[in-house]
């Protein structure tokens, strides 16, 4: 059988970086992408053959098409694309910049829609594609200062399930990846916003969200979850990849909203009022 390919946004750290190595070892072409091609954010890949690296950035269009090109013409064809690179903003919505907002949605909402625009043409001519990505359980619930990050990932969702219909014909499916907390460098990551006029709250706040990081569960276990998703020929939606997703999506839906946000907004604001 023909090994099956994959291309990967964002796989320098976490789950794109855990999920190329998982793709690797079950024998797949891997396409693992990156915006710098750094000693430290390649070393780990090359002891595995089968895992290419390639220059991408998904808030540039020429890199994009660049990529894509690059990977068609090493591998022939991608089976499929797991559109993750993205990264969080923090703080309170006063506080951040129009700037600041529009990279956000630069990155986790326009830069999908362009990959996966400049993806279309291949899978279409092939009658066939998988087309994952990395929403989040914060695509489906909302949690405090993260306004705008939870507008990208709700929005991504919106759009995966209204684009899911229009590819319907051609064969290629639509599937969202939706972890909660994650054990890795994306934490390191998060752009905090900070304002005097609410970093009482703020910091607090801050402070218990990323304490509860520390006992989540590590990227690879979500790489397994994006393996099932790519290989079990379902035509599923959305796969919650941790078991604190599956916990609160569950509540989500059993409990009334103004009690399960009263619950998430207790689990972060603890001690606050006490001070």
């Amino acid at each position: 059988m023909t090994k099956k390919t994959i291309f990967i946004t964002g796989a320098s750290s976490g789950i794109g970086k855990a999920t190329a190595i998982y793709f690797g070892q079950k024998g797949w072409n891997v396409a693992a992408t990156m915006r710098e091609l750094t000693k430290e954010q390649t070393s780990d890949f090359e002891k595995y053959p089968s895992i290419t690296i390639f220059k991408l950035d998904v808030t540039d269009k020429e890199s994009i098409e660049k990529a894509v090109s690059d990977i068609l013409q090493k591998f022939s064809q991608i089976d499929v694309l797991f559109n993750n690179a993205g990264y969080s903003l923090a703080g309170a919505f006063e506080a951040t910049t129009d700037e600041q907002i529009r990279k956000q949605f630069e990155t986790n909402l326009f830069g999908v829609m362009n990959v996966t625009r400049a993806m279309l043409p291949h899978f279409r001519n092939k009658k066939s594609g998988i087309i994952l990505n990395t929403t989040s359980s914060g695509g489906l619930l909302t949690f405090p200062l993260y306004s705008v990050y939870n507008s990208t990932k709700w929005a991504l969702e919106g759009f995966m399930e209204a684009l899911q219909y229009e590819l319907k014909s051609f064969n290629i499916v639509v599937k969202n990846i939706e972890p909660a907390t994650v054990k890795s460098e994306f934490v390191n990551n998060i752009s905090f916003v900070s304002n005097p006029d609410y970093d009482h709250y703020a910091q607090k706040v801050q402070h218990n969200t990323l304490a509860g990081y520390k006992n989540a569960p590590t990227p690879g276990v979500v790489a397994k979850i994006v393996y099932t998703a790519a290989t079990d020929n379902r035509s599923k939606l959305r796969y919650p990849a941790t078991p604190q997703a599956r916990v609160a999506f569950f509540l989500r839906w059993l409990l009334p909203l103004k009690i399960f946000n009263n619950m998430v907004a207790s689990g972060v604001e603890k001690e606050l009022h006490n001070k």
